[in-house]
C-alpha cells in the first residue's frame, strides 16, 4: 500500500535524529565526573553505574523499537535531564554541562514526538495494520507527569544518598523509587498501548486506559470518518484529551464499555452511532484511512 502521508520523509528522519542525539550524550560525561569529584567513592560508583545503565538501556530500546521500547525511552530517557540539573548543582563547568545538556534535550524532545511514537508502536504491529497513537487524556497525562517527577527524584537521589552512606535519606527514597516503579511502571506502559488501528476489516480502538475492552468497527459498519466539528454530539472516547479529535460515525449502533472505576466497578456500557478518538496526528490518520478506502469525508 502506498504511503500518502506528505510528512513521511521528515517522519523517517526522526528515529535517526533520536539515535544520533542519544549516542552523543556520553560526550557530556565530563560534567558528571566533575560534579562527583571530591565526593566518596560510593557516590562516584553509583553515578557511573547509574549513568551508563540509563544510557545503555535507551540505546538498546532505540535499536529494538517496539511499544515497550517507546515507554522505556519516554520514561527513562528524561533522566538525562535530571542528570543535567544535578551537574549544575554539583558545580560542573559550563562547557561540560552544555555537552551533556544539548544532546539530552534534543534526544528527549524527539522521543516525545508523534513520529517516534508512530515508528516504535508500528514495529509491534501484526500483519497489515496501521497503529496510530492516541493523545493522552488530560487527567492521565497530568498524573503521569507528576508521578514521574516524584519517581525521578527518588531514583536519582536515593541511590546517591546511599552511596554517600546517608541512610536516613537514601533508604526511604530508594524504597519509594522501587515501589513507584512496580506500581506506576505498568501504567506508564499503558500510555504507549493506546492506538487507533486501521486493519483490512475496518478499524479498532485499543485503549486500555479509557476502555475496558477493545472496540472493533467493521468496514461495512463505517458511515464516515472526519475531523470532529465543534458541535459534535458523538460519544467522547478520548479521555478527554486536548486538541483536535476525529469523529467516526457508524451505520448501526455499536457498543463499548468504559474502564472500571470506583464509581463504576463493572464499567459503563454505552451504545453509540458516532464516537470521538484523538490520534496524535489526526491529519495523518485521515490520510491513512483514506488510503485504505475507508469513508473519509
Amino acid at each position: 500500500m502506498a504511503d500518502t502521508d506528505p510528512t513521511t520523509a521528515l517522519s523517517r528522519a526522526f528515529p535517526w535524529i533520536a539515535r544520533i542525539a542519544w549516542l552523543a550524550v556520553p560526550a557530556g560525561g565530563g560534567a558528571i565526573d566533575a560534579a562527583v569529584d571530591g565526593r566518596s567513592s560510593g557516590v562516584s560508583w553509583v553515578a557511573a553505574v547509574g549513568g551508563w545503565t540509563v544510557w545503555g538501556s535507551v540505546v538498546a530500546a532505540l535499536l529494538i523499537p517496539s511499544t515497550l521500547s517507546l515507554a522505556w525511552i519516554r520514561v527513562v530517557g528524561p533522566l538525562s535531564l535530571v542528570a543535567v540539573v544535578a551537574t549544575i548543582v554539583g558545580g560542573a563547568p559550563a562547557t561540560d554541562v552544555a555537552l551533556l545538556a544539548v544532546p539530552s534535550l534534543v534526544a528527549v524532545a524527539v522521543f516525545m514526538t508523534p513520529d517516534v511514537g508512530r515508528w516504535m508502536v508500528q514495529q509491534s504491529a501484526y500483519g497489515d495494520e496501521d497503529r496510530l497513537l492516541l493523545r493522552a487524556p488530560v487527567a492521565a497525562g497530568a498524573a503521569a507527569i507528576v508521578t514521574w517527577v516524584v519517581w525521578a527524584a527518588a531514583i536519582v537521589i536515593g541511590p546517591l544518598a546511599l552511596g554517600a552512606s546517608n541512610l536516613a535519606v537514601g533508604l526511604p527514597l530508594t524504597v519509594i523509587a522501587i515501589a513507584l516503579t512496580a506500581y506506576v511502571g505498568p501504567r506508564w506502559l499503558l500510555m504507549a498501548q493506546r492506538w487507533l488501528v486501521l486493519v483490512p476489516a475496518g478499524l479498532v480502538v485499543h485503549d486500555p486506559i479509557v476502555l475496558a475492552d477493545t472496540l472493533m468497527v467493521k468496514t461495512n459498519q463505517l458511515g464516515s470518518i472526519r475531523l470532529a466539528p465543534a458541535d459534535t454530539q458523538a460519544a467522547d472516547l478520548t479521555g478527554p484529551a486536548s486538541g483536535y479529535a476525529i469523529e467516526i460515525s457508524t451505520t448501526e449502533s455499536v457498543s463499548t464499555v468504559f474502564s472500571f472505576t470506583p464509581q463504576e466497578p463493572n464499567g459503563k456500557a454505552i451504545h453509540m452511532t458516532a464516537f470521538l478518538v484523538a490520534p496524535s496526528r489526526p491529519g495523518a490518520a485521515l490520510l491513512r484511512a483514506n488510503a485504505r478506502g475507508l469513508p473519509v469525508r
